[in-house]
């Protein structure tokens, strides 16, 4: 985006699917309005545009990575397709907001921000741990020290998805798996309240009849002593449930990824607490207010140094179980 050329950044969006539909309708309760949008089909394209006013329709979605008018591009497509788009749109000059999660492995994250600081352009990744406001208020009181240290975190996170190997939940030649699709939810949340990446994992995985993580647990330590559980799954229904326990108290989150709400209770008195700070249908709004904010001012809103080390993790964790995909052979 040049200096002095518009005040609020010119959208284009790589999708339709359902976070494209999220994303053109938090723009809009922002009092804006989505520029471009491109579909490997074009009729798709027409659809959506048709639907919330999008001004530019690519009848080539590569258009997109080249068009002048274009400032930031959010990939919504699947995340075995991100580094591919990634690497199109850095080199054409744009600010890419990447859905969860961000790309396949490490190596291809590390290139992605060796290629973006080149051509000083910002890469983040839509997690919403690091954009609804509870968490933000969350750290504050964590930080203020009135709950101690935190010690132990425990995420749940699993649904019940019928056996379609088809589908790409399951399906490896697009990505599918619980660690990639909600692990990296659990990992980001665990990330966010721990002092320090996890140095030490250990985990075991069920795989399904394709071959992916149907199923996952892990334990993390890092070097201050804190430790996390993780329990995925996408065959078995768990509620969407993280706790933070520290000295002098816990926290409990339901609905985690994209929380409004959060119990504190206090481990002498019993007393327990509720903050409420934001809106799970405002998630998306959220990120793109951040991502904004990151562009216009420079703010350290995207936490790109947490999705590194996030994404570290689970590639770390496939590596130990032998799981690949297509893409990395």
């Amino acid at each position: 985006m040049s200096e002095g050329k518009r005040d609020d950044l010119r959208w284009a969006v790589l999708g339709t699917g359902v976070i494209a539909n999220e994303m053109a309708q938090a723009l809009k309760k922002s009092g804006k309005r989505l520029y471009a949008v491109g579909n490997r089909t074009y009729s798709k394209a027409v659809a959506f545009a048709e639907k919330y006013g999008v001004e530019k329709i690519y009848r080539d979605f590569n258009e997109m990575f080249t068009d002048p008018e274009v400032d930031a591009i959010y990939i919504t497509t699947p995340h075995n397709t991100h580094i591919e788009f990634m690497r199109k749109a850095i080199r054409g000059g744009k600010h890419i907001f990447v859905e969860k999660s961000i790309t396949l492995n490490s190596n291809e994250l590390k290139e992605a921000v060796e290629l973006a600081e080149k051509h000083h352009v910002l890469v983040g990744e839509a997690m919403t741990i690091y954009h609804m406001p509870l968490y933000g208020k969350l750290k504050e009181i964590l930080d203020s020290g009135e709950l101690g240290r935190v010690n132990i975190i425990t995420v749940n996170f699993g649904s019940f998805k019928e056996y379609d190997m088809s589908n790409r939940f399951f399906n490896r030649n697009l990505a599918g798996g619980a660690m990639l699709d909600i692990g990296v939810y659990a990992l980001s949340l665990i990330r966010w309240f721990m002092r320090t990446d996890p140095e030490r994992m250990v985990s075991d995985v069920r795989p399904a009849p394709t071959g992916v993580d149907e199923q996952a647990t892990m334990l993390l330590s890092n070097e201050e002593g804190q430790m996390a559980a993780v329990a995925l799954s996408l065959h078995s229904k768990q509620p969407k449930r993280a706790m933070i326990s520290c000295e002098k108290g816990y926290i409990e989150i339901m609905e985690f990824p994209r929380a409004w709400e959060a119990r504190i209770t206090d481990a002498v008195s019993g007393d327990v607490r509720t903050v409420r700070i934001g809106e799970h249908a405002d998630a998306l709004k959220y990120e793109l207010e951040d991502f904004e904010a990151a562009v216009r001012n420079g703010e350290d809103r995207l936490h790109l140094d947490l999705t590194e080390d996030v994404m570290e993790l689970m590639t770390k964790a496939r590596k130990a179980w032998g799981l690949t995909y297509p893409e990395e052979e």
